[in-house]
């Protein structure tokens, strides 16, 4: 069994979460390598409804190890609310789940710091989720972050504390005409913090080394979508972090050798929260009846999700960019009842034919997509199980999307359920 990394390849909130799921049972480790609180993976088990913004999706299968790595910023009380959920229901693998020691803490200065900057900005609003995610992350790479193993020298911890508080205050006074926040009444709740996540820190990366001289199988697993990967995606409507394969590498500790194969996940249609282009985005009653058939709001925000049609130009680009080995697609049954739906192949924009994802967004706000349009296939695909059991039609519309990626795809996904998956 080889270590296979799961990626979402289009704007999150493809169903990574329920594939993980359904994946588990035959690894040993799921580890989640990049993202925050702004990631939401929901699950649906007999009826019962897990929502995690940061402990990976494989807890909930006995015996397997669940790691949270260096490359995820941690909100430690969002993470032992999502323990305590897990106690309460008197489910999930909780000795088997580690925390990185060099993962770096999001603290309240980060959330308003968010709420500040997004904000300013307007029109030209990201669409946060107000999480603190990207401040977190501008604090890490500008080297003034904390991390996890600092917050137990808590002399050193106390310092560091003061002074990134006391450059915060500066900007939300002089900046932001916002108040002050507390480095004192942050220092005890994170003090408190540190004992209630101690059973949980680990040198994952030590972990990680020793599952490869072990050879145990592991399941990389990846929050938002690449086409929000802070390089790759729609910058600067993007995430905060790598959200392709190449996080698994920075974001884990683990060599390139230890990633045999990228497995990327994508709707039969597409989504998209908050702002940014959206080339096939669809408008008016046919979107919001997507939206109601999809459940189509954000796991972590509630928000409405924007639909659209499904988009080759941006998933080949997604997929080329990480070697994606072979996909699964989510949400069929939600174009069950579609007489007609619509492939964008290309984009047009003045004289010129893109059939590659182009950085200009420019481009990408205005141009016009160019549809390949298939019928559909008008039944229920809910309760399908077996592949030769599909709508003719919906056959037709998977192979249509594997030719024009040049990929295979081994699973389709026919509902929210655990259970509601086909292997091709």
């Amino acid at each position: 069994m080889s270590n296979t990394c799961v990626i979402g390849l289009q704007w999150g909130d493809e169903g990574k979460g329920k594939i993980i799921d359904v994946l588990a049972s035959d690894y040993d480790i799921i580890a989640r390598y990049q993202g925050g609180g702004n990631a939401g993976h929901t699950l649906v088990i007999n009826n019962e409804k897990f929502i995690f913004h940061l402990i990976p999706s494989g807890i909930l299968h006995p015996g397997k190890i669940c790691i949270i790595g260096n490359g995820v910023v941690i909100d430690p009380g969002l993470f032992l609310e999502e323990i305590a959920g897990l106690l309460k229901r008197d489910t999930g693998e909780l000795g088997n789940l580690f925390i990185s020691d060099r993962a770096h803490i999001v603290f309240p200065y980060h959330k308003e710091l968010d709420l500040l900057i997004e904000k300013q900005k307007g029109d030209s609003m990201i669409g946060t989720t107000g999480r603190g995610i990207g401040p977190c992350y501008t604090d890490k790479i500008a080297r003034s972050g904390i991390r996890v193993a600092e917050l137990y020298h808590k002399e050193y911890f106390k310092e560091k504390l003061k002074k990134n508080v006391e450059e915060k205050n500066m900007l939300f006074n002089n900046v932001y005409d916002a108040g002050s926040v507390s480095w004192e009444k942050i220092y005890d709740e994170y003090c408190d913090y540190a004992e209630k996540l101690r059973p949980y820190v680990r040198d994952t990366v030590e972990l990680m080394a020793n599952a490869a001289r072990e050879n145990k199988r592991i399941l990389f697993e990846g929050a938002q979508g690449v086409l929000l990967d802070v390089d790759f995606g729609t910058y600067p409507f993007a995430t905060s972090s790598n959200a392709g394969v190449a996080g698994v590498l920075s974001g884990l500790g683990v060599p390139p050798s230890q990633v045999h194969k990228v497995f990327g996940v994508m709707k039969a249609y597409s989504t998209r929260v908050g702002s940014g282009p959206y080339p096939t985005e669809i408008d008016g009653e046919l979107s919001e009846h997507i939206r109601t058939r999809g459940g189509e709001y954000g796991a972590t925000t509630g928000r409405s999700r924007r639909c659209g049609w499904f988009d080759v130009v941006a998933v080949r680009h997604s997929v080329k960019i990480n070697g994606v080995d072979s996909a699964v697609i989510t949400k069929l049954d939600v174009l069950d009842d579609q007489e007609t739906l619509k492939i964008c192949t290309g984009y047009r924009s003045g004289n010129r034919v893109y059939d590659n994802f182009p950085a200009d967004l420019n481009v990408l706000t205005d141009c016009e997509p160019i549809y390949d349009e298939v019928p559909g296939w008008m039944e229920d695909t809910s309760e399908v199980r077996n592949a030769e059991d599909l709508p003719r039609d919906a056959i037709q519309y998977i192979q249509t999307i594997e030719r024009y990626l040049g990929l295979k795809i081994e699973m389709v996904s026919v509902g929210p359920e655990r259970s509601q998956f086909i292997r091709i």
